[in-house]
């Protein structure tokens, strides 16, 4: 038996899923979450508005919509079509595109929250000594803002492991290309195999739990350092 068709196949599916969409988020959501502590710009409640949304639009109406987006018989998914020979539906990177949009919050405003929360002083004086933007972001303000970051970074990949609705509306159910472990879980009770959708569930269910401790603990360790 492959590993795309055995038991572990949706659970390491959901592990590089979560993997790549954190990795993707890092790169997008740390310079959105400085660009928004620093902006006095008329278009930032827009942005945060629409960074957010994602938490309280229930998952079906997202993924229903980017469905459409990107189905062949759209522009969009035309053009992704015709000019980089890429379909969107039904595949992985279908999945990474919707997880990055929908799990974009848990990157950004944990560490938003985190920077905003540094001594302005501490910006200033950095750039003062010579460095660039980028070099204090990098050098400076992310270290000092470490556990909002490892906390953006774990709730990220914690949210993308659970996401079910989403992730069925653009991915469907296809073993070995978009059965993750929240899908196999409504797969095996429609099969009335409830032992399996056990086993899935209790696994989701003991990492979530370990993800929450971590995020508290690593929220206690920074309450006590500062």
């Amino acid at each position: 038996m492959s590993p795309e068709t055995s038991f572990a196949g949706p659970l390491l599916l959901s592990l590089r899923l979560a993997l790549t969409t954190t990795a993707v988020l890092a790169l997008i959501g740390i310079p959105l979450a400085w660009w928004l502590s620093l902006t006095r710009s008329p278009l930032r409640p827009l942005v945060s508005t629409c960074v957010t949304l994602p938490i309280v639009l229930p998952p079906t109406v997202l993924g229903f919509y980017l469905l459409a987006a990107f189905s062949p018989l759209s522009p969009p998914g035309r053009i992704l079509h015709q000019w980089l020979g890429t379909d969107l539906v039904f595949s992985f990177t279908g999945l990474v595109t919707a997880s990055v949009v929908y799990s974009l919050p848990f990157m950004v405003n944990p560490l938003l929250a985190g920077l905003e929360a540094l001594p302005a002083p501490i910006r200033e004086a950095s750039l003062t000594l010579g460095r660039s933007e980028m070099s204090t972001l990098v050098r400076v303000m992310l270290p000092a803002a470490r556990p909002s970051l490892v906390t953006a970074l774990v709730l990220t990949f914690a949210h993308t492991v659970g996401e079910f609705g989403v992730v069925l509306m653009i991915g469907g159910n296809i073993p070995g290309v978009t059965r993750v472990a929240s899908i196999a879980i409504y797969h095996e009770v429609e099969r009335m195999n409830y032992g399996g959708a056990h086993v899935y569930s209790l696994i989701l269910l003991s990492f979530s739990f370990v993800v929450l401790l971590a995020v508290s603990l690593i929220n206690r360790r920074s309450m006590k350092t500062f």
